[in-house]
């Protein structure tokens, strides 16, 4: 069931946050709460983007596909951005497949109310021109870190980016789907995370992932969570 966001409570959406309360609360009005579910695909490639989304508490891949060989993760969305950003940059269609990695809730709009609102609403529009350039900043990152740096580091820089975008040392995620947004067989999963567990920096225990040492995971991690990091707090 979805239901309007009311507009005197403040976003979870940080992108949401950041725009006025009179731009919010005109746009309230048009936004719908949903609750999106672990697996769930929003859009494939080439599908026609009739809803944008702005994450709660949920997290969602946008992956590219190389060939015949599995889809690769080149980008996350979380509380901090949106799903479906290419409308902002006037292209009506999904360049990628945009999946749901994490369940949680999402604030959902049409796209042609989005971008009626876009046009005369140069706040927004900075926004977004703003997180344009860092999903494509992150995604340039990530191809560089899935040729050049070990798994296990990767796999910490992918849970620190996890845990950014869902506000939350604790999630769900699966060995199989970390391995595929990874572009890594699972086993190679399943041995980096199991180093990761001997050295007391996350636990894992059927689909339950928990970070217990932040600082040690970072230490753990490959240069590029760094950079990205840096990108989105800049």
């Amino acid at each position: 069931m979805c239901t309007a966001q009311t507009a005197e409570l403040k976003p979870a959406n940080r992108l949401l946050a950041a725009l006025s309360p009179n731009t919010h609360r005109r746009l309230a009005r048009s936004l719908k709460h949903v609750e999106l579910e672990f697996g769930q695909v929003l859009f494939e490639p080439g599908d026609a983007i009739g809803q944008v989304y702005f994450p709660n508490d949920c997290l969602v891949s946008l992956l590219v596909a190389a060939g015949n060989d599995e889809p690769l993760e080149v980008g996350m969305v979380g509380r901090e951005g949106m799903v479906g950003l290419s409308v902002a940059l006037g292209r009506s269609s999904s360049p990628v497949l945009v999946l749901v990695q994490g369940a949680g809730s999402a604030m959902r709009m049409t796209s042609a109310r989005f971008g009626r609102e876009l046009k005369h609403n140069l706040p927004l529009q900075r926004e977004l021109k703003r997180s344009a350039y860092i999903a494509m900043a992150t995604a340039m990152q990530i191809a560089v870190c899935n040729n050049e740096h070990l798994l296990e580091a990767r796999l910490a820089r992918w849970l620190l980016m996890t845990r950014d975008r869902l506000a939350a040392d604790a999630f769900t995620c699966t060995q199989g789907s970390i391995a595929r947004m990874l572009g890594v067989r699972r086993v190679g999963v399943t041995v980096a995370a199991s180093a990761l567990s001997r050295r007391k920096l996350i636990g894992y225990r059927r689909g339950a992932m928990r970070i217990l040492d932040r600082k040690g995971l970072l230490a753990a991690s490959c240069s590029c969570y760094a950079v990205i990091r840096e990108l989105e707090t800049a």
